[in-house]
């Protein structure tokens, strides 16, 4: 999403892109073992849980060996985004202040805390309640105006939507997991939003986060609109009906059968962000 917003914009770089990219799905693998083990060492996953086996959990993979794993995909993250900012300010010729550089750095290592943290290590914050908003701060705002804002050296205010959007579906990603995982994620003490509100609240919550995702982009494509662009701004709307399947299927099929409709909705999301900026640059 920040690379289409980028292009729209005139200011796409196609080498830092692909930095931001390896940066941020690094950050995301990293993310992923580092759940695998917390949730093992903190008795998430157990016998009652529902959803797809756990490598630590099942015995495949060793409680050190995936603190290496862990520890070797830190360190790639981190060589990556340094490689990523170096990139940035040659390619900006000292436009970006080295004070900003150096908050981009500090963004960096509380990404990495955060990957960590939401389930791993003492008094993980995945664990009371608080992962909803770390995915929208690091997988929307962060990610979608980082990425622009490295290309473009500048952040408009307007980008706040499209960025909001994408965070929301996030969110809505993982919320569909925690129902999913709701009954043994009670069990072991982990409260999450679905945990603390109960399924019908959480079923509610989940149309608030995609209907508050089309109105943040809405949002977005109208003002272009109302300043002259093109009725391809909104192509991105015709995600709607799958987004409306996905609700229904969440509303209507038992937690421990929606593990397809979890896929189904991060496929939707990647669709959202394509015809999005496809959208974007048409019109």
């Amino acid at each position: 999403m920040g690379t289409f917003l980028a292009a729209d914009h005139g200011a796409i770089n196609l080498s830092i892109a692909l930095l931001c990219a390896v940066t941020t799905t690094l950050l995301q693998i990293l993310s992923n073992l580092a759940n695998d083990f917390g949730d093992s060492e903190n008795g998430a996953d157990s016998d009652q849980r529902v959803g797809p086996q756990r490598a630590v959990q099942s015995g495949q993979i060793s409680r050190r060996a995936m603190l290496v794993a862990m520890a070797m995909t830190g360190l790639l993250a981190i060589l990556s985004g340094i490689t990523l900012l170096w990139q940035a300010l040659s390619s900006a010729s000292g436009s970006i202040p080295w004070s900003t550089l150096l908050l981009f750095l500090l963004l960096g290592a509380v990404a990495i805390w955060a990957a960590v943290k939401y389930t791993a290590g003492s008094n993980p914050y995945g664990y009371a309640g608080f992962g909803d908003l770390a995915v929208l701060i690091f997988f929307g705002w962060l990610g979608v105006l980082g990425t622009y804002f490295l290309q473009a050296n500048t952040l408009p205010f307007l980008l706040f939507w499209p960025a909001t959007s994408c965070g929301l579906l996030a969110v809505a990603v993982l919320n569909i997991n925690n129902i999913r995982d709701i009954d043994s994620d009670r069990a072991a003490g982990k409260y999450s939003i679905p945990v603390r509100l109960g399924r019908p609240r959480a079923v509610a919550y989940h149309w608030v986060l995609l209907i508050g995702a089309m109105i943040a982009s809405f949002l977005y494509s109208w003002s272009l609109f109302r300043a002259g662009g093109s009725g391809w701004t909104f192509l991105f709307l015709i995600v709607i009906p799958l987004l409306i399947y996905n609700g229904l299927a969440v509303w209507r099929t038992p937690s421990d059968r929606l593990d397809p409709y979890l896929k189904q909705m991060a496929l939707t999301s990647l669709l959202f962000v394509l015809t999005f900026g496809i959208g974007q640059l048409i019109g």
